[in-house]
């Protein structure tokens, strides 16, 4: 087959008018929100646009354009026709077809699978885990297009689905800053079949389609573990577009919850409300008491960041009603980490955001103390927050007693997102180290730590 030269958007440049690039994304990012989605549309995509390599957006990205333009279609805007492009995006297309998604995932057969489920939870190395799951550690990346026509089965779904599956149990023992880049693979060949291949059965094809969209969020919740956000909340506008796509609710649920836990870590309170109340919409048919109430805390934590303590309030009472009515058959197989400890760290992430800290350190405790150990990453995270909530609360010599504990972990967890609140604990209690030797050690230690490359 022979290369394909991009060619120019100018329809779409002439809509831009006499706005800069960066001026155009901010206003594609305001429609959005006025529609509940959420597109990571920067300068960078505008000029993709304009130059022709993007031939066609995303679905979420249609809906926004078709919303700034009413009453244009796609060709108005300049785009290429959907069926034309899908599966080849503007790069020069080959007819070598890529490595099979089996290669990128991992085992297909449950006994392999079984040894390298072994693998990970013997491991101490985040690399050898990374290797053992296939997500390559030489930096290269496979081609995601694929012939017209592939036909997929129940390999390639049960391929993706223990990808999934494989992810999560990584990050509950290393955090994210590791695997992100690895993860990424697997996760462009699984919308490669999902975009290019077709499938004998509507079961199947609803299987794949919720299995995308379950690694999207993965591979998303990886981005924001490692501070990566504006990939991150590209990630979970993919899997919200694709649960859309599909009519998958808990798919789409799911994706507003970590939409809504992204845009409370950025700043973007009044989002991260808006987000957990589009999750509840979605949920409310699904039966799950505990979905429900962790998308009543993610509202909490957002109104916390709005400082609107009666709302906050409000919500973490419905959390703990919908939490105390147990758990449910109809809870996601993704929630398993959702348990008392969480509660109690969610909840304390709302007063630390009210500025009560002693409450706060009280419901940390709480989670430290509940946390399974198995849960190698949230026992750091609990940690970190509560050496924070501490040390704000005037109990430096505890936070740095807990701090070391923490310490203690980070030579077994990679996360951005943990050294970063434990480095926000550090500045607290900085000022306070010349009358403590514990103190003192405590800094000394948090210098002379490093992250591992």
């Amino acid at each position: 087959m022979v290369s394909t030269r991009a060619v120019p958007n100018l329809a779409f440049r002439r809509l831009r008018g006499q706005r800069s690039a960066g001026e155009f994304a901010a206003a594609v990012r305001r429609s959005a929100r006025e529609i509940g989605e959420q597109v990571a549309c920067d300068a960078r995509y505008i000029g993709r646009v304009e130059s022709g390599e993007i031939r066609c957006p995303n679905y979420a990205y249609e809906r926004v354009f078709l919303h700034m333009f009413p009453g244009a279609n796609l060709a108005d805007l300049g785009f290429s026709p959907r069926e034309s492009v899908r599966g080849r995006g503007a790069r020069p297309v080959t007819d070598a077809p890529p490595p099979p998604i089996s290669s990128l995932l991992g085992s297909e057969t449950d006994e392999e699978c079984d040894v390298l489920r072994r693998v990970f939870m013997t491991s101490g190395s985040t690399a050898m885990a990374a290797a053992s799951l296939g997500l390559g550690l030489g930096g290269t990346s496979a081609s995601t297009s694929l012939p017209a026509q592939r036909r997929v089965g129940e390999a390639e779904v049960c391929a993706v689905e223990k990808a999934v599956r494989q992810i999560r149990l990584l990050d509950d023992r290393h955090g994210g800053d590791g695997l992100y880049r690895r993860a990424s693979q697997p996760l462009r060949a699984a919308y490669a079949l999902l975009d290019s291949g077709t499938t004998t059965r509507r079961s199947t094809a609803d299987r794949l389609h919720a299995g995308a969209g379950e690694l999207a969020i993965s591979v998303g919740w990886l981005a924001h573990d490692s501070g990566r956000f504006e990939d991150a909340r590209s990630h979970y506008a993919e899997a919200l577009a694709t649960s859309r796509v599909a009519g998958d609710p808990a798919l789409e649920a799911h994706a507003f919850c970590n939409a809504s836990f992204l845009a409370r870590d950025t700043g973007r309170s009044r989002e991260s409300v808006r987000a957990a109340e589009a999750g509840l919409r979605a949920a409310q048919p699904l039966g799950s008491p505990r979905l429900l109430a962790l998308l009543s805390l993610r509202e909490a934590g957002g109104r916390a960041g709005l400082g609107d303590r009666t709302g906050c309030e409000r919500a973490l009472g419905r959390a703990h009603v919908a939490f105390g009515q147990g758990p449910s058959t109809a809870d996601p197989e993704w929630m398993t980490f959702f348990r008392e400890a969480e509660l109690e760290m969610l909840e304390a992430q709302c007063w630390s955001a009210l500025g009560d800290w002693s409450r706060a350190a009280r419901h940390a405790r709480r989670a430290t103390r509940l946390q399974d150990p198995h849960f190698t990453r949230n026992l750091a995270l609990y940690r970190a927050e509560l050496t924070t909530d501490l040390a704000r609360a005037g109990l430096a010599e505890e936070a740095a007693a807990t701090g070391h504990q923490v310490l203690d972990l980070l030579d077994q967890v990679q996360s951005s997102r943990i050294r970063a609140m434990l480095a926000g604990a550090v500045a607290v209690l900085r000022p306070r180290a010349r009358g403590s030797v514990d103190i003192a050690d405590f800094l000394d230690r948090h210098t002379a730590a490093r992250p591992r490359p």
